[in-house]
């Protein structure tokens, strides 16, 4: 089930918030729980009901290997249990996610061909694979607390954040669970919630759905191109356009989701972590991953990387450990070695940009320019466009029939325009105006400790609206026409 789908908006929530408050206000808390953990189920398995099985399953083995692991000391037999656990649920993933990739790579190296394997990816899975094997790994190190089935199963299953993120860590949320006023209608949450989750939905449906409409034909042209037929290549303005295109789409879908997941758990009394921190302000790669997909940054640094040895054991080490994190990280986001190369790329950079900021310390480079900065976010920014190349691309030879048109070598116009014109380029120019200068949705809408929105660009104040939900309302009636017609699922679906 789509949040931005006319299911979800007028029937799921409405049912499942009313439904909530009710049964906490006459049955108490374990009953509301199970409402909402009852809820989730639907909501996840709205597509394919024998996925609610899975998700069960995993559920139900996480937390009884979890219980297993509570209290006990972290070495000896605890963690052999560990190593079953983690490795039950990487094995889970493996099957879904990565057999078919696995098995075609193997075919690649015997020379033979492919074995047909029809394996369906459940959605979410490898952010839910990512929530039990953080909590399994602190249950064994002794830093768990002991957690009811219901609250264990809410933290894996609850719907806002149970298909693309954020990762949710477990003392964030269940701890959250027990606060008396959670679960209980508050006007302020409702409506701070309301106004954060519709500016979700306007990224999502309005800007990043039409960016779409630039960037998936100049991909596909790219892509018709390599097939060694009559296909045209792209020029460079064609090639710049639907990537510059799809970074903005990325930006805004992504950005888009995080902000309904974090406005529906607002509503419920449940503050998820922020994951989406302007990105394309950032002066560095460094500070692009502390920005982008914060909680993944965080689960790969907390659960991959330190792990690895971190940066412990030397400067060589540290990078090796890096690129190690990333290409996983990469690997992570798809089956596919386009995702590991964008992976692989980012780690390339991250390693590059800790050896600059090495060399800045040691000549005494201090301090940097309003202009400086300003340079620093282009570049940072530019780097994150190439590397989105093999993001999107379904192919290295797409990726590289696109690269070579960005670069010119087909001319600027090339013989296949998929280039909107004027129409496009603003498009474009807004996204971008938008991206480096105004603020996040928390910036702007604030939280639910004060029931009016104030619309503030940085530290200045520039105006107010009555309530979070009349803006709400507002920037609903913007959208509801764009419901159901012709809108995406979320890119991070697919993950």
């Amino acid at each position: 089930m789509l949040f931005h789908s006319a299911a979800f908006l007028f029937a799921f929530l409405p049912a499942v918030l009313a439904g909530t408050f009710a049964l906490d206000r006459l049955f108490g808390r374990r009953a509301a729980i199970a409402w909402l953990v009852a809820a989730s189920f639907v909501f996840y398995a709205w597509a394919v009901p024998a996925w609610a099985l899975l998700l069960g399953g995993s559920v139900a083995f996480n937390f009884a290997v979890g219980r297993r692991l509570e209290g006990a000391a972290p070495h000896g037999g605890a963690r052999g249990v560990l190593a079953f656990g983690v490795a039950a649920n990487l094995a889970l993933l493996g099957w879904f996610k990565y057999a078919g990739f696995f098995l075609d790579n193997v075919a690649w190296i015997a020379g033979r061909a492919s074995p047909a394997l029809d394996v369906a990816l459940p959605i979410g899975i490898s952010f839910f694979t990512f929530q039990n094997v953080a909590y399994l790994v602190d249950a064994q190190r002794g830093r768990a607390r002991t957690y009811g089935l219901l609250e264990y199963a809410l933290f894996i299953a609850f719907f806002p954040q149970l298909i693309a993120g954020p990762i949710v860590h477990h003392e964030e949320l269940i701890p959250q669970l027990r606060r008396a006023d959670a679960l209980r209608p508050d006007a302020a949450r409702l409506a701070t919630g309301a106004a954060i989750f519709v500016v979700g939905l306007f990224k999502k449906v309005v800007v990043a759905d039409r960016l779409a409409l630039f960037a998936d034909p100049g991909f596909a042209a790219a892509a018709a191109s390599t097939g060694g037929g009559a296909d045209a290549p792209l020029g460079a303005l064609a090639a710049w356009g639907a990537t510059l295109a799809f970074s903005l789409q990325i930006y805004f879908d992504f950005s888009g989701y995080t902000d309904m997941a974090i406005g529906l758990g607002r509503m419920f009394g449940v503050a998820l972590p922020d994951n989406f921190l302007s990105p394309y302000k950032a002066t560095s790669i460094v500070d692009f991953w502390r920005r982008w997909h914060v909680t993944l940054s965080r689960f790969l640094r907390d659960y991959v990387y330190i792990p690895l040895g971190g940066n412990r054991h030397g400067r060589p080490r540290r990078y090796a450990n890096l690129m190690a994190t990333m290409l996983l990280g990469g690997l992570w986001h798809g089956a596919s070695w386009t995702f590991v190369a964008w992976g692989g790329l980012h780690g390339a950079l991250l390693v590059a940009n800790h050896g600059f900021r090495r060399l800045r310390r040691a000549r005494g480079w201090t301090g940097t320019s309003a202009p400086g900065r300003a340079l620093a976010t282009l570049a940072t920014t530019l780097a994150v466009v190439v590397a989105w190349v093999f993001f999107r691309a379904d192919s290295f030879g797409t990726a590289a029939a696109m690269l070579a048109s960005m670069a010119g070598a087909h001319g600027a116009g090339g013989d296949a325009p998929t280039f909107a014109g004027a129409y496009q380029a603003l498009w474009l120019a807004a996204g971008f105006a938008a991206v480096w200068t105004l603020p996040t949705s928390r910036e702007l809408i604030g939280d639910a400790s004060r029931p009016v929105v104030h619309l503030q660009l940085g530290a200045r104040r520039i105006g107010a609206v009555p309530s979070a939900l009349a803006f709400g309302v507002l920037l609903f009636a913007i959208v509801g026409s764009s419901l159901d017609a012709g809108t995406q699922q979320f890119i991070y679906f697919q993950f």
